[in-house]
């Protein structure tokens, strides 16, 4: 479609070069993180009330397995779902899947409801995340690109800094239904965040020429998925285990020290994954910082195991914390830029899924594979072993430096365009 060569108004010459003035940003960032806040908040507390109902770790580690394996199913249909439905619609839908059921919780922990309702909104959270993530890419011009992903992981970082130890917090002061009836309510939020997200048309064809080169998508980005997977593998027991893991330093605050150190560990994602953008944005491409990053967060989760072997003071656990998160939210970021970089901007939708898919695949499989664990062994050999799961990707990560050095990048894809400002999309006025 061939637009007029006028020149840019002021507002479109600031929408260019200001990443908040994008629009339809804003409440893009407010559903974003009711999102994430709904789901943080109940992450640590349901495999807890499982425990302290009675039922098994196993089915603890397999309540939040459920839940990432019907989020990873759902982001594999997202793609074509944004493309047949829209933005607005997908992310308002998933907003109820992922709010309203966590009233379900109410009924008791018994394993079929448990399992059922953590698949429902494990769906919701599934469509929700993959649109979320895409839109942002829409929405900002790809010179800012590295900025914007830094402020949606920031938002992600913050909400979940603020309702991962909250939950467990809320649940001694109210109780657990009081906790369920929140997360249905943050929920709510995000709904209505969603009516206010501009209409975005579906993606432009990118033009075929003679000497174009195709390369198999998964090609692309392989490596960025299983870097990013292999880390949040150890996220999937941290946010499980440890508030529990913590009792054993401190039987009567160990618990809820646990969800501070949580927190704690947001907090450091979040800043991490902002100044991983800021620096994408001043070198120009993404990846630079992905292995230093890989290696704090094997380090942290190393000191977990330490700290829990040792029996040291529950508050070096902070530092711990801290290490893992700060490794954690660069290697986010790192890997949703490569993928956007590596891609056609047509293929948006599909870096987000492929990204999702690797963060929630990971958190799921950590989960259930860990629970599995704790049956037979003590919780400080578990974070050893989820230090050497992560080292695995690091390996994968530097075999890729070293021998995909021709990998074909720079084809059709953003690599080139990062150089210059993008032009305004046009968008349908209501």
């Amino acid at each position: 479609m061939a637009f007029s060569r006028r020149p840019l108004t002021r507002q479109e010459v600031d929408s260019l070069t200001n990443v908040w003035r994008a629009r339809g940003l804003i409440p893009v960032l407010v559903a974003v993180a009711a999102a994430f806040a709904a789901w943080a908040l109940l992450l640590p507390v349901v495999p807890t009330a499982v425990i302290d109902a009675g039922q098994p770790a196993s089915l603890a580690g397999l309540s939040t397995g459920v839940f990432m394996l019907a989020t990873v199913l759902t982001q594999v249909c997202m793609p074509l779902a944004l493309r047949k439905l829209g933005y607005r619609l997908v992310m308002a839908v998933s907003s109820l899947l992922l709010g309203i059921p966590a009233l379900g919780y109410m009924i008791g922990m018994d394993a079929m409801p448990l399992l059922t309702i953590s698949a429902i909104r494990g769906i919701g959270f599934g469509a929700l995340s993959v649109a979320e993530a895409a839109i942002i890419a829409e929405l900002v011009p790809l010179r800012l690109l590295g900025s914007a992903t830094g402020i949606f992981g920031a938002v992600v970082g913050l909400a979940q800094m603020v309702a991962l130890p909250s939950g467990l917090a809320l649940v001694d002061v109210i109780g657990y239904n009081a906790v369920y009836a929140i997360a249905a309510a943050i929920g709510g939020v995000s709904l209505v965040a969603c009516m206010a997200i501009p209409t975005i048309p579906p993606p432009e064809a990118e033009p075929e020429t003679a000497n174009m080169v195709h390369v198999p998508m998964w090609h692309l980005v392989v490596v960025p998925a299983l870097a990013l997977m292999f880390v949040t593998t150890a996220y999937g027991a941290i946010t499980n285990f440890l508030p529990v893991s913590m009792r054993e330093l401190d039987p009567v605050t160990g618990a809820a020290l646990g969800g501070l150190m949580l927190g704690v560990m947001n907090f450091a994602s979040m800043i991490s994954r902002y100044i991983a953008g800021k620096i994408m944005d001043r070198r120009g491409e993404p990846g630079t910082v992905l292995i230093p990053c890989q290696v704090i967060c094997a380090i942290g989760v190393a000191m977990m195991a330490g700290i829990l072997a040792l029996e040291m003071p529950a508050w070096t656990m902070l530092i711990a914390a801290l290490f893992y998160g700060a490794g954690f939210g660069a290697v986010q970021n790192e890997a949703l830029t490569m993928m956007f970089y590596r891609l056609p901007r047509s293929k948006t939708s599909e870096a987000s899924a492929v990204w999702n898919i690797a963060f929630d695949g990971g958190t799921g499989l950590g989960s259930t594979f860990y629970g599995m664990l704790i049956a037979s062994m003590a919780f400080a050999p578990m974070f050893g072993i989820a230090a050497s799961v992560i080292a695995i990707g690091l390996i994968v990560t530097l075999l890729d430096r070293q021998l995909g050095r021709h990998r074909v990048v720079e084809v059709n894809n953003l690599a080139v365009r990062l150089k210059s400002v993008q032009a305004p999309r046009r968008y349908p006025r209501k």
